[in-house]
């Protein structure tokens, strides 16, 4: 198995933006010191009570001057908000920037919210996509100018500063439950993966069509599959649970918006929840309606909170059921002490990741 330190770098009271950042820096130099495989970050906008993250180009070179060894990458550009030769150049110069430990997750996007102010059309943002994968590959292989018409991007006579330096281009991740998606991904060869809302059991059966396709395409490496979930590891399953499940199971609240109240929350859970409704995703609604109950997503198994035996078992358990890899632990939201934050990273990475290291779930 692969494991990543994943963030949104949730806002933080008291904290201006300057100091939660040299806070996650000081993570990710102790996940590089632990060898963790991999460090993402998404791109999210206008939500100051949420998530700081709006510059995933930011976040990779910022990282990579604090680290030597994880690969880093965002998860991910969402690509339709992103003129896309900018975007490529951005790409190539930060895969220079870090001597090659560049990843690249591409994404649609899912909150219209985003795309207003950045002039953006919501409704085709998978075409415009899936298209930017072949885009950049193009911008990447160019050695003189060149065109490109596609269906959403275009370019005339552009020339390129340099290539990339892991060639032909970074690795490529789109993360997706969507079938088409999926098909499109195993097809071209990119790695992917799927959030905790998305059931397991369900993901089972969509994942292995994945690597069906996988191989019927005749890639001859294994993709990565990701899982993503809050994390909160401690010396004893009762420390953990003592001092972190409140925080871990209330880490997404955030998703639905800022709730004044307690009644006023279970509101925006409803909402949210009656969207997967309408999709006929209910696994995924009773998670979103239960999203701010720890102790339901505990029991459940939607949050990892236990000794480093226990998340190690749980995460063989995971892996298997839901056919993933590779695990992007949150370790970082709600008011969790630094000290414990550390301590949780620490022993995931000295304690839970050798126990797996070996584990191949596929």
């Amino acid at each position: 198995m692969k494991f990543g330190h994943f963030t949104h770098v949730w806002g933080k009271p008291g904290m201006t933006g300057a100091q939660r950042y040299q806070q996650l820096w000081r993570e990710l130099k102790l996940c590089d010191d632990l060898r963790f495989d991999f460090g993402f970050s998404v791109e999210h906008h206008f939500r100051p009570d949420e998530s700081w993250m709006p510059s995933p180009s930011a976040f990779v070179i910022g990282a990579g001057v604090q680290t030597r060894h994880i690969r880093l990458g965002a998860m991910g550009y969402v690509v339709p908000l992103h003129h896309p030769v900018r975007l490529a150049e951005e790409i190539i110069l930060a895969d220079h920037m870090l001597e090659g430990r560049l990843e690249v997750g591409l994404v649609p996007g899912i909150v219209k919210a985003y795309f207003g102010p950045y002039g953006a059309d919501y409704e085709p943002r998978r075409a415009v996509t899936l298209e930017f994968v072949d885009f950049l590959r193009r911008a990447c292989a160019a050695t003189e100018p060149f065109d490109y018409q596609g269906q959403h991007h275009k370019a005339n006579g552009v020339l390129m500063c340099m290539p990339p330096l892991q060639r032909p281009h970074p690795p490529l991740w789109i993360e997706t439950r969507d079938p088409p998606t999926l098909e499109f991904c195993a097809r071209e060869g990119i790695n992917t993966g799927y959030f905790f809302l998305f059931d397991r059991t369900t993901a089972r059966s969509r994942y292995s069509t994945y690597l069906a396709n996988w191989k019927a395409a005749g890639w001859t490496h294994k993709p990565n599959i990701a899982y993503s979930t809050a994390i909160y590891v401690d010396e004893t399953d009762q420390k953990a649970i003592d001092r972190g499940l409140q925080q871990a199971g209330r880490a997404y609240r955030g998703f639905v918006g800022q709730a004044g109240s307690e009644s006023e929350l279970q509101k925006l859970l409803a909402q949210h929840a009656e969207k997967f409704y309408e999709r006929g995703e209910v696994a995924a609604a009773e998670v979103v309606m239960h999203l701010a109950d720890p102790e339901w997503l505990l029991e459940h198994d939607l949050v990892l909170v236990g000794s480093p035996d226990t998340v190690a078992r749980k995460l063989r358990e995971w892996a298997t059921e839901g056919i993933f890899n590779t695990y992007f632990g949150e370790f970082n939201y709600g008011t969790l002490p630094e000290e414990d934050l550390m301590r949780s990273i620490r022993l995931f990475g000295t304690e839970v990741i050798p126990q797996l290291r070996d584990f191949e779930p596929f």
